[in-house]
């Protein structure tokens, strides 16, 4: 084998089509685009134009709302707190509130509020600062000998 009889295997790479070189190209003038127009031209894609039928869009109903006051809450598991006191980013004898949990890595932005979840196990006793916990988070501090502090709750007139 010499260098000079190297070649790829049949059909490895792929030709490309050789537009508008001609009209006896068989793909020249208008290179296979149709006539003037849109869709004539280069980078056009018609979103949501299915030929002239009623789109899909339009034919179903519209349905739900979104709720501008919805509160989105920065979500912490018991075995990640505990994970963290374990590896000395948190000080189980300080109180742990939302500062503290963004200076232990645990959670980037506190949203509204700090929301503490039951999965996993707690050993430390601490008290913990949050908007809200689940039945089960709190009955695993309260366990350990520790405190949840919840927001108050308004009073109804």
């Amino acid at each position: 084998m010499k260098l000079n009889e190297i070649r790829d295997n049949p059909k490895a790479s792929h030709v490309s089509k050789r537009l508008g070189r001609g009209i006896g190209s068989g793909k020249g003038k208008t290179a296979g685009r149709g006539v003037k127009g849109q869709k004539a031209r280069t980078g056009v894609s018609v979103a949501g134009f299915e030929g002239g039928q009623m789109p899909i869009y339009r034919r179903l109903p519209k349905r739900g709302f979104t709720n501008i006051f919805r509160k989105e809450y920065s979500e912490v598991n018991l075995g990640r707190l505990q994970n963290a006191i374990d590896r000395g980013r948190l000080d189980a004898k300080q109180p742990v509130d939302a500062a503290a949990l963004i200076a232990a890595g645990l959670i980037t932005d506190p949203r509204s509020g700090v929301r503490l979840l039951g999965k996993g196990s707690l050993k430390a006793k601490l008290t913990i600062t949050v908007a809200g916990a689940s039945k089960s988070a709190i009955a695993a501090v309260e366990k350990a000998g520790g405190t949840v502090v919840l927001p108050a709750a308004p009073q109804a007139a």
